[in-house]
């Protein structure tokens, strides 16, 4: 038996979950449905929206925040953030827009979540 905590709602429910082989065969715990399924695949394969900040230059901003628009798996993470540390945004960016549409050739998008205009003199 693992047990973990659910992350898809604010009980935050401690889920008890049997797992035979590499197949869960058991969820306790759970208040709602999106608990079992969440302890489902982060049995199979955790997920993570990423959030990070960007470098900018020239810009109102010396961070630019970002994030995935869906989860990258969980094992790459580390790397993303790697990736993350070596971007630079030097030009003017809005709210929603793709910074990078395949990031890490993984399918997520990497989207500014805030408009970063340039810095004023």
């Amino acid at each position: 038996m693992k047990k973990m905590i659910c992350i898809e709602c604010p009980k935050s429910c401690a889920l008890e979950v049997d797992i035979e082989g590499c197949k869960v065969t058991k969820v306790t715990s759970a208040q709602c449905p999106r608990g079992v399924k969440y302890a489902i695949a982060e049995a199979a394969n955790p997920t993570r929206i990423l959030t990070a900040t960007v470098i900018a230059t020239g810009l109102d901003l010396k961070l630019v925040p970002v994030r995935t628009d869906k989860p990258i798996p969980r094992k790459d993470i580390f790397r993303a953030m790697e990736e993350i540390g070596k971007m630079r945004i030097t030009k003017p960016v809005r709210a929603g827009e793709v910074i990078d549409g395949n990031f890490l050739g993984l399918g997520a998008k990497l989207l500014a979540t805030r408009q970063a205009m340039p810095a004023e003199k």
